[in-house]
């Protein structure tokens, strides 16, 4: 796949930025799936990669918050379960569908990405904090989860933003904890996506290994740097981005 050393190059740059970038505001991913494209991946291949190599970023942000998520033993089951099977459902329908579905959609996945992206902190806004007092709309929320982890398993694009969304609009604790519960969630659905890609998509497991390292040493320096950064100016450059590509396959 790989025709010289600057497509491997751009990977290990692009993988830290990624990593970076998560730490910082999310949606690295979107960094990394025009990197793929770039290389010569069909837009299918990028996805796949993509989503695999991205994995291990939800595992290690999973275990720092692991102790927040004591205490809703039902509410974790419940929506680990509808995060396992709707990752796998989507994952499935991906390879199941014609590749031309895929083709015509993602420019607009990518967009939406880039959209959840832009106004993830009015979303939360609008949404509010979630009160004490409220009561957990426990269908609402598996529900929820089950929908955002098909089109996680499917393509995956800002996956966090939309977890979060619907934790906070349908579930009764503090950010924190729903936070980690969101860390949690990204984590399951992940680890399914990567088993069923393993096994039946056309994955580029070159990619993945330059990726994975790259990322996870990208979002521990972007972790300690979180403080000192502008996450909104991150944030808006994978924006830029994200939208420049989903315009650019649209037209394409």
């Amino acid at each position: 796949m790989f025709t010289d050393w600057l497509e491997l190059a751009l990977l290990v740059v692009v993988g830290f930025l990624s990593g970076a970038i998560n730490a910082v505001a999310g949606g690295g991913s979107l960094l990394v799936f025009p990197a793929l494209l770039a290389t010569g991946m069909s837009p299918l291949v990028a996805n796949v990669t993509n989503s695999v190599a991205q994995g291990p970023g939800f595992v290690g942000a999973a275990i720092s918050q692991r102790k927040d998520l004591t205490g809703t033993p039902r509410r974790v089951w419940l929506t680990t379960v509808a995060a396992a099977v709707g990752s796998a459902l989507g994952c499935v329908l991906l390879m199941v569908l014609p590749g031309k579905v895929f083709d015509a959609v993602v420019p607009a996945l990518v967009g939406l990405s880039a959209v959840l992206m832009a106004f993830q902190n009015t979303i939360r806004k609008w949404l509010g904090t979630p009160g004490e007092d409220a009561p957990d709309r426990t269908v609402l929320l598996t529900v929820g989860i089950f929908l955002a982890s098909i089109y996680g398993g499917y393509f995956g694009g800002a996956r966090s933003v939309i977890l979060i969304a619907i934790l906070v609009l349908a579930a009764t604790d503090t950010m924190r904890r729903l936070n980690a519960l969101k860390s949690w969630l990204g984590m399951i659905g992940s680890a399914v996506t990567l088993v069923v890609y393993a096994l039946i998509a056309p994955v580029d497991w070159i990619a993945v290994l330059m990726l994975v390292p790259t990322t996870v040493l990208g979002g521990f320096i972007g972790g300690k740097l979180a403080q000192k950064l502008p996450s909104n100016l991150l944030r808006y450059l994978v924006v830029v981005i994200a939208a420049g590509v989903a315009i650019y396959m649209a037209l394409d």
